[in-house]
């Protein structure tokens, strides 16, 4: 069965998204050859800067998911602190605005 993968690129100056390559192995050489005729159609409507396609097995380094020893994926665990006092202004000034426009009828 075919697989899509992501490669992510280095992203430029002018990018507004994080540029990419679509990956996509494991097709038959039938499916391979469809996808070898429209790969700038298929980059175009995905935003990839292009697509590659192969009938073996590509290995994308990034995409690989670490395993503890016992074959369980480790996952990361990040702590994030918000700014809760910038949050909190953005809120009630939030409420105000809705209060605001029930007050003159406003949606």
């Amino acid at each position: 069965m075919a697989r899509i993968q992501i490669l992510e690129l280095p992203e430029g100056a002018a990018d507004d998204r994080p540029p990419f390559i679509l990956v996509i192995d494991q097709v038959d050489d039938e499916t391979a050859a469809d996808i070898a005729r429209w790969p700038d159609n298929i980059a175009t409507r995905t935003g990839a800067r292009h697509v590659l396609c192969f009938s073996e097995t590509i290995e994308i380094p990034a995409n690989e998911v670490p395993l503890d020893e016992k074959g369980n994926p480790l996952f990361l665990k990040v702590h994030v602190e918000g700014e809760f006092e910038k949050f909190r202004e953005q809120v009630q000034a939030e409420i105000a605005k809705a209060q605001a426009d029930m007050r003159f009828g406003l949606k």
